[in-house]
């Protein structure tokens, strides 16, 4: 099915974007050696230009995205620009794009915003398109994999275990032989969403190992900080005895930890991470189809990875252009799907959006229309 229409888009917005994505329906939507993403059979095609700014967490997945949704639509232009959540949101609230993508969702005052950029005074939603597994990152010689409670983990990112053998650690690593070494803990120099999950997951599940407030900036004096999470994979794999945070998309072969959760000790995996996601509660207050979730980063469920960053697709309900209202249908529709979160998965090591919580949120994005 094709939807007809077409849009110009300003200049500013197209020079954002064009180094992230490629004319349309061209095979120069892929990056060399990236195999066709996988689209569903009964894709919904439009013609013409949708755009969207917003979070750099979610720039990898969205260009699998873009790729696959132009390469099947070959009359399809998907612009994205990785500005930063803020500014995207920010773009969004002025309507100087059609959707935005944010590592938070809309607060309070930006959703009364939205309802004067949006059509008909409807609101906006929040749609939890993807979710990212922080791992958390070392680099100790001979030492692959540790068993890391979140008091202890606390603890180190708050310097108060300063020696890899301390025995809070060797406690529950009884078989790794652990140096006596100084721990070199690397936060991000930059605010972030990473650091704000990071630190959100700490607060909840640490008690008073971690007496901070959650925060995108890091809280305390940093023995040793980096910038985004390529810079702070690069400081954990260049020393000796050092512990980071990153995307799970930066561990490459550094050592990760397992998180303890309840009585157990959870790796990092797309699988077990989508599971704090299906079981975190949406934020009370919000309309049937805004889905802004509070993660639960304290759960005790078995088999769950709790340290994950959550990133939001945002769009109006109701557009003043149909053609509008059903480009952004389509596209969140391809997002959402099992192929396109399979698809993100394969490239970032995402987690995809479990199969409950992804037919609700298609209900919603069926839901945009415009208004009229």
């Amino acid at each position: 099915m094709t939807l007809p229409g077409h849009r110009t888009l300003s200049a500013t917005v197209m020079v954002g974007v064009l180094a992230l994505t490629a004319a349309c329906g061209s095979d120069n939507a892929l990056r060399e050696g990236q195999e066709p993403p996988p689209v569903p059979e009964d894709l919904t095609c439009f013609e013409g230009s949708l755009s969207g700014a917003g979070s750099s967490a979610q720039e990898n997945a969205m260009y699998t995205w873009v790729a696959g949704y132009q390469l099947a639509c070959e009359n399809a232009l998907v612009l994205y620009d990785s500005v930063g959540s803020g500014a995207g949101r920010s773009q969004f609230l002025e309507s100087a794009v059609d959707f935005a993508g944010s590592d938070e969702a809309l607060d309070d005052a930006e959703h009364e915003r939205a309802r004067q950029r949006c059509a008909a005074d409807a609101p906006a939603v929040n749609i939890p398109a993807y979710v990212v597994p922080i791992a958390v990152i070392f680099h100790l010689e001979g030492v692959e994999s540790l068993n890391l409670p979140p008091e202890t983990l606390a603890r180190i990112f708050n310097q108060q275990i300063t020696r890899w053998n301390d025995p809070a650690i060797a406690e529950h690593n009884p078989e790794t032989d652990l140096p006596d070494l100084r721990i070199t803990p690397v936060s991000r120099s930059d605010e972030s969403g990473t650091t704000a999950n990071f630190t959100s997951y700490l607060a909840a599940a640490a008690g008073a190992a971690w007496p901070h407030e959650p925060s995108g900036s890091w809280p305390i004096e940093p023995v040793e900080a980096a910038q985004g999470s390529s810079g702070i994979a690069e400081a954990v794999e260049s020393g000796q005895g050092t512990i980071g945070y990153v995307e799970a998309s930066h561990t490459a072969d550094l050592g990760t930890a397992a998180i303890g959760v309840g009585g157990e000790f959870v790796e990092l995996s797309p699988e077990s991470a989508g599971r704090v996601v299906a079981s975190s509660p949406e934020r009370p207050g919000g309309h049937r189809h805004d889905h802004a979730l509070e993660l639960d980063y304290g759960t005790t469920e078995p088999g769950t990875y709790p340290i994950v960053l959550v990133t939001y697709e945002i769009a109006c309900l109701r557009y003043e252009s149909r053609d509008d209202a059903a480009r952004v249908r389509a596209f969140l529709d391809y997002v959402l799907s099992e192929e396109g979160q399979q698809a993100a998965s394969d490239v970032t090591g995402s987690a995809p959006i479990p199969a409950e919580l992804r037919s609700k949120l298609q209900d919603s994005v069926a839901a945009i229309s415009a208004a009229g």
